[in-house]
């Protein structure tokens, strides 16, 4: 780039945020401070995670590799160590380009002790040099000197554990999602105690000689529902509509069945206590919307945003009972995979402003793109393409091995989607001696635009196979060259390379 001097950067992150949970395409949805960053900048509606769950899909954001890649494939791997991890992440690189470096709330790093209470962790922040976590004290997933809520705030933090301690741990529940209206006040909510700690460090720790990278991350809209007072009345529920029923009653045969994240009591529920679940959904998106535009107006004062990026993005998806009453995500479905992506600020292109790139983007793109707006070198390894520059992908492509809370990993799917169409392919079963299965190999073929719901599978349709075999092969051949990217050895033609390019 021709501009030397670094700009800030402002990354804000939410949880489990749908594709279409926005006001701008969603006018039931009212989230008025993302909306007024999608007309000032770029927003990237064809946008997939690359593991529709957590750790997996937040790893491969920030080290901009695929899950494969990481080794992080599910909800129950991550890197214990920073020796095990393949590349820097995102806040290290840019830490290392002289960047101060701030972060708030979820990364995933690591994982509850509780889900993993044998393994042992050397936790780091990786590359933040600031960073509050809105969690408890956990040997396995706290890092070095930060300031964390049950410490900083131990009344606020009990309140907030006792009103949704019978969601059970991560909240997806039938009872997290029919949720409640929470008793908390703003600071005693894991997201308002977060935004106090961000506007703390803005007042007394900024240092103005450097950059500013400042990365917010909400657990919400994530379940449980527990929403803060006033958010549900801004909806009428007489306009919320319930989730249209697909043409079959038991769930096809395909890369996931019938789980436990399918919430069977949904059926026994009125259409009006099914629509104040997502009624309670799209008042969390209000909710954070609302302490993004107060972080955003804050920084405006400050003179922040006079040289910035802002990045808004999620790490997957909710199928909010689609399909089914399928909840939470596991499965490589739109409701699943498709995120919200935006970048604005004023280091967006003018010409860009206010305009929606269908490219088919992935959260691999978002490390590529922060380097690319930095000024930093191309890193040659990572997967992803800066989305300032010209698109350069046929498809978009996601991951799944299970969700790791099995005793054994479940063998992989793999998921090519296209501006038309999307492949599902997948072993069934589990992943020792998957290789020997490849027989049984199984796919799931929709054409989006006729069905968007993903309800008619047509990979057996004759009339389908030529399409069948064109995204085979390019689901093939993008995975070879993503692979032959990392990992690599030095070798010959590199070397050369790279002493041509200096």
């Amino acid at each position: 780039m021709a501009e030397t001097k670094r700009p800030n950067i402002i990354f804000l992150m939410t949880d489990q945020h749908r594709w279409d949970a926005l006001g701008c395409v969603n006018p039931l949805i009212r989230t008025p401070h993302l909306d007024a960053l999608c007309a000032q900048g770029v927003r990237f509606d064809q946008t997939v995670c690359n593991a529709p769950m957590c750790v997996p899909s937040r790893y491969s954001m920030m080290l901009g590799l695929y899950p494969s890649q990481c080794g992080v494939r599910h909800n129950t791997s991550f890197c214990a160590s920073d020796d095990e991890l393949p590349l820097p992440p995102l806040p290290q690189r840019l830490n290392d380009l002289g960047y101060q470096t701030a972060g708030f709330g979820k990364t995933h790093w690591y994982i509850d002790s509780r889900i993993a209470p044998d393994i042992q962790a050397v936790t780091s922040r990786r590359g933040f040099e600031v960073r509050a976590q809105a969690r408890g004290v956990d040997p396995l997933s706290n890092e070095p000197d930060e300031v964390q809520m049950a410490v900083h705030s131990p009344e606020a933090h009990a309140r907030y554990e006792a009103e949704t301690q019978k969601f059970g741990i991560g909240g997806e529940s039938p009872a997290g999602y029919a949720g409640l209206t929470s008793q908390l006040a703003r600071s005693e909510t894991r997201e308002g105690w977060l935004m106090d700690r961000a506007l703390e460090f803005l007042d007394c720790g900024r240092d103005p000689a450097r950059p500013l990278m400042l990365y917010l991350s909400f657990d919400f809209p994530h379940a449980p529902f527990n929403v803060p007072a006033g958010y549900e009345e801004l909806y009428d529920i007489e306009q919320i509509p319930d989730m249209p029923a697909p043409p079959w009653q038991e769930h096809p045969a395909g890369h996931v069945g019938r789980d436990a994240r399918r919430a069977d009591t949904w059926e026994t529920l009125t259409p009006l206590e099914r629509r104040r679940t997502t009624l309670r959904y799209y008042a969390l998106c209000s909710f954070v919307d609302d302490l993004f535009g107060q972080l955003l107006e804050r920084l405006r004062k400050m003179g922040e945003l006079d040289d910035a990026l802002i990045v808004f993005v999620s790490d997957h998806g909710e199928m909010l009972g689609q399909r089914g009453h399928h909840f939470s995500k596991y499965c490589l479905y739109d409701g699943s995979v498709r995120v919200p992506l935006v970048l604005a600020g004023s280091r967006v292109p003018q010409e860009l402003r206010g305009t929606v790139d269908s490219r088919p983007a992935e959260l691999v793109d978002v490390l590529p793109t922060l380097l690319d707006v930095a000024g930093a070198a191309a890193v040659p390894e990572l997967v992803g393409q800066s989305l300032l520059s010209p698109p350069c992908r046929l498809g978009s492509f996601c991951e799944m091995h299970g969700s790791g809370y099995g005793k054994t990993e479940a063998a992989p799917a793999y998921m090519w989607r296209t501006s038309q169409w999307k492949l599902i392919l997948h072993i069934p079963g589990l992943m020792p001696g998957a290789e020997l299965r490849l027989d049984e190999t199984g796919g799931e073929l929709y054409h989006l635009t006729e069905d968007p719901h993903e309800w008619h599978n047509r990979y057996d349709d004759p009339a389908c196979l030529k399409v069948r075999e064109n995204l085979t092969r390019q689901l093939l051949m993008h995975l070879a060259c993503a692979w032959s990217r990392w990992p690599r050895t030095t070798s010959r033609c590199q070397l050369e390379a790279d002493a041509a390019a200096e």
